[in-house]
């Protein structure tokens, strides 16, 4: 192939090191990127791109191999029959570009490059510095890109290549599949402080009934959990505020609106707020570590995936 531009490759310029190794024409790396956005647009706003370039590159892939490789849609593009036919064999040579590219960067035996991990928030304090020391002290050529974020906002960037792993939470030991389990984290009633309900440690399930609640909206999953466990149960929790974040729940929570259910570690409420255990049974969600199913496994990502692997995470 002909070389291409500076200004139109997707890796030149102010999006990637000048240094960057490239096996193939980076093209190929757009085209399937569009695939994963499901258009132009979107593909442009993950890359950093002007759409613009995004199409001028598209359009000249098109140009060289002659035929469409997508077709425009008013919702964006699909692919045609040839890239259909044509995106597995382009995803296997990126994969092996990557790879091949890796290791001439590792030849030293030492990972470089940037590792892109997401975390939630409760993680952060507690996870963060430690993880950003020890990939400092043993890996100073892998560059830390951390990104805090709710579960479902982290699952959707790794669903997007956004990321190349994230602390996530799963509601059920179901779910956790091939994911790597950190922590199991039990469900706590959140309330005032001076509230008599929270003497005890523990607090049975059956007690919530008729509680004014303060929970997330459906379709969030830790509301459809409640509601399938309410069914189940025979108990009959009663919604007073519907609010998608801990933090907002908390600050109705302290302002009188009611009582929040959620993942509470040690030491991490605020004063004006008291919890128990929910028990009977007792309710658990579970940390785990996800990959992205998008982005190559790199020296680099598998190093930083091991290290969190043996980071001791007591109390995320």
């Amino acid at each position: 192939m002909k070389d291409l531009q500076s200004a139109d490759v997707p890796g030149n310029g102010s999006h990637y090191p000048a240094t960057a190794l490239t096996i193939i024409d980076p093209r190929w790396t757009l085209f399937v990127r569009v695939v994963a956005a499901g258009s132009l647009s979107k593909a442009a706003v993950l890359l950093d791109m002007p759409q613009s370039m995004v199409s001028r590159n598209i359009a000249l892939l098109e140009s060289q191999c002659g035929e469409r490789l997508f077709h425009r849609t008013g919702r964006g593009v699909v692919l045609t029959e040839f890239g259909e036919q044509l995106l597995p064999c382009i995803s296997d040579l990126l994969a092996d570009a990557e790879g091949l590219a890796d290791d001439i960067r590792n030849l030293r035996g030492k990972p470089v490059g940037e590792v892109v991990v997401g975390m939630l928030p409760s993680a952060v304090r507690r996870f963060a510095g430690t993880l950003f020391s020890a990939v400092r002290a043993q890996m100073p050529g892998v560059r830390l890109h951390l990104i805090e974020g709710a579960s479902a906002q982290l699952e959707e960037q790794l669903h997007d290549g956004r990321l190349d792993m994230a602390l996530v939470l799963r509601e059920s030991e179901a779910s956790i599949g091939q994911a790597h389990l950190v922590a199991r984290l039990p469900l706590h009633l959140v309330g005032p402080a001076a509230d008599p309900l929270f003497v005890k440690r523990d607090i049975a399930l059956k007690n919530l009934s008729r509680l004014p609640l303060v929970v997330p909206g459906r379709p969030h999953l830790l509301r459809a959990r409640l509601d399938h466990l309410a069914t189940e149960q025979g108990v009959e929790l009663c919604v007073a505020v519907e609010a998608d974040s801990v933090q907002l729940q908390y600050e109705v929570v302290a302002a009188g609106g009611g009582y929040a259910i959620a993942s509470v570690l040690p030491g991490s409420l605020d004063p004006r707020l008291s919890s128990s255990r929910i028990v009977e049974p007792l309710l658990e969600r579970f940390v785990v570590l996800v990959e992205s199913p998008r982005r190559p496994l790199t020296r680099a990502s598998r190093e930083v995936r091991r290290l969190i692997g043996s980071l001791a995470m007591p109390s995320i």
